[in-house]
Parts: structure tokens; sequence; C-alpha cells
């Protein structure tokens, strides 16, 4: 058990998937004891930084400006909003911020240099600090390392063959060129993927194939059940049964035993008996707070009274790192350089897509 595998098969994987429950939940509970205290739980805030207007035409997305669905788009907040937001995330019970912006990817300028100093400001607060901006460069990371970020998140959605049947305006390549620039840095990985989208579960098991394949594997790995929401192209989608949401935690805290699996968004349809199975099974992070960024999440105070009720701790901020330094924007090695990167824009059209856009 106690050997990281980078070598996992997509048959091994789907084999531990459909284990009888009781089984595979024995397994990944002696797994996630062996590499993390059972009773603790980090506690993140996901805060939207800039809403709505992408470009891509992610089909569970509605921040997508090409579907018409009934997201107010907010321009770059301010660094006094974010620092507000975060000390209020902090007085709940939070350890870490994460902050998302509704980019593509980044690009060299005022509002990249504002960010930055929302990094520098939230991680002077002793928060750990998480960004999700879209595709970056080695330099763009190497800028964030050196503001403070804790943890960039790229999310890999599903599996290589299915993505292409949800997103086709960027490559899966691009969201491993962006983990492995991550990666020539000091700041740790966050990404996982969504399920519910139509995939199989040989899809569910594509994507932990190619997420234990990094090495290192990411330190905190999201499990997302999909929130269809009205005017994107999933939003006939039938919710996640909480079985399946078990079963794809459990499996990942076996593929990935030093990961922190994060019980992400889809926790509002969820019961407490269905959450606290998915923590027996290796969960060991969600995020509080009444919005993922832009979709409906359980109340804090609910989710306090929860953990009360199962004897859980919050984690408390840098337990499974060191706080990373803060450098000034003035004393920063690293500089814009105004790079132009020919991000990935596949050739092929989703009809689905294309339908909820309006263009057939």
């Amino acid at each position: 058990m106690n050997t990281i595998r980078h070598d996992w098969t997509k048959e091994e994987i789907i084999a531990l998937y459909n284990k009888p429950l009781m089984d595979l939940l024995y397994e990944a509970a002696t797994a996630h004891r062996q590499f993390h205290d059972p009773n603790v739980v980090q506690v993140s805030t996901l805060l939207s930084i800039k809403t709505g207007g992408c470009p891509e035409d992610c089909g569970y997305c509605p921040q997508a400006a090409r579907y018409h669905t009934d997201i107010e788009g907010n321009d770059l907040m301010t660094v006094s909003q974010v620092k507000a937001q975060a000390l209020r995330a902090k007085s709940s019970g939070s350890s870490r911020v994460c902050m998302g912006a509704a980019w593509r990817n980044v690009k060299d300028g005022p509002e990249f240099d504002q960010v930055l100093e929302m990094v520098r400001t939230i991680n002077k607060l002793d928060m750990e600090v998480c960004c999700t901006l879209g595709m970056i460069t080695e330099n763009q990371a190497q800028r964030l390392a050196e503001a403070g970020l804790y943890a960039y998140n790229h999310n890999l959605d599903t599996s290589e063959e299915y993505y292409k049947e949800v997103i086709s305006t960027r490559g899966y390549e691009d969201r491993l060129q962006t983990i492995d620039n991550v990666r020539k840095t000091n700041v740790t990985v966050c990404s996982g993927g969504i399920i519910g989208m139509g995939e199989s579960v040989e899809d569910r098991a594509g994507m932990l194939v190619a997420l234990a394949s990094l090495s290192p594997q990411p330190e905190s790995v999201p499990i997302n059940a999909l929130v269809a929401v009205d005017g994107t192209p999933l939003e006939d989608e039938k919710p996640v049964e909480i079985w399946d949401m078990i079963r794809m935690v459990a499996t990942t805290r076996i593929v990935m035993p030093l990961t922190q699996v994060r019980l992400s968004a889809g926790r509002t349809q969820m019961s407490r008996e269905g959450q606290a199975m998915c923590f027996f099974a290796g969960a060991n992070s969600i995020f509080a707070g009444d919005k993922l960024l832009t979709t409906p999440n359980p109340d804090v105070n609910e989710d306090m009274k929860m953990f009360e009720m199962l004897g859980l701790i919050p984690q408390k901020p840098f337990a499974k790192k060191s706080q990373p330094k803060t450098v000034e924007a003035e004393e920063s090695e690293f500089k814009a350089m105004g790079e132009k990167p020919k991000w990935t824009r596949p050739g092929h059209s989703i009809e689905r897509n294309l339908k909820a856009s309006g263009k057939i």
C-alpha cells in the first residue's frame, strides 16, 4: 500500500471502480488512513474574481459567452474586494482561497498584475492561495509562484477521448502543458474532473489514468458532479447518483493515495449521509460558501454542523506543505514577457454546443 504507482492501466482502474461497494470502501479507507488523518478535512472557499464572458465552448459551463444562461458577468474584482472576501472566508473556517477567472488563458498586463497582487495579499493573511485562470506559460507560473501562490488548478475534466465531445476550443494537450509549466515552479498542482457529463466508466478511468501517470501526482484532485445549468449544452443531463460519486472518490483515493481528494461541485444534491460515505471513502477537502463560482453550494453553517456531527476537524493552512514566501512586485525576478503562445484550437465541432449557442 505504501508504493505510489504511475503505471495504472484503464482496465485496472475499471476493475477497482466496479468492485463490490463494501470491498471498495474498505480498500479506499485503508489507503486513506495510511497517509491522512481521517477526521481532518480541508475547508476551502472558491471565489469568482472575474465572471462570465469566456470565449471557450465548454459544454458544462454557464460562463461561456456563447451560451444563453442567467449568469451575471462582472469585471475583475479589486484587490480590496478580494481581501475582504478572504477575511470573511478565514473567519468561517476556510484555510484556502481559490480564485477563478473566466479566461481562456492568462495574458500579461494590468489584469494579471492585479491577480498577482491578490495572491500576495491573501498569502500574507496566512491562507493558502489557489488560482484557476486558464492556460499559463512557464514564465507566468513563475510569477505566480513568486507572489506566494500555493496551488494552481487546471482540471483535465474527463478522459482525452471524451474531452472532444465536451470542448472544441482547446486541446487536451494544452491542459497537460499548463500542468507541466506549473510543475517547473514550487506551486502545487490541483487537477481533477467532472462526472455526469454523459461519459462512460471507461472515460472516468481514463481521466484517472492521465492524472495518476503524472509524476509527481497532483497534490489535489477535485471530483465534481455536474451541475446542469439551463442554457448550456449539458442542461438535460441527469444528476449523478451518489453511488457514482462514492465510487469515484474511493477509486481516486486508491489510485492516488497521497493526494487530497476534493469533494467539489454537486454537494447540494448530496445528503449528509452520502457526503459522510465520501469522507469515509477518502475525500478530505470541501468547498464552503453559498456558491462555487456560479453554481449553488451548501451554506457554510450547514457544513460546520455536519463537521460537528461527524467529528470532523477543519485542516489548518499549510498542513501538507510549508507556506510559500511572497516576493513583492518591485523585487520580482520574473517580469512580464508579453508572450503570445499559440494554444491549440482544434478544428472539430460539437453539435450540441453549436445548438446551445444558436449556431444551428
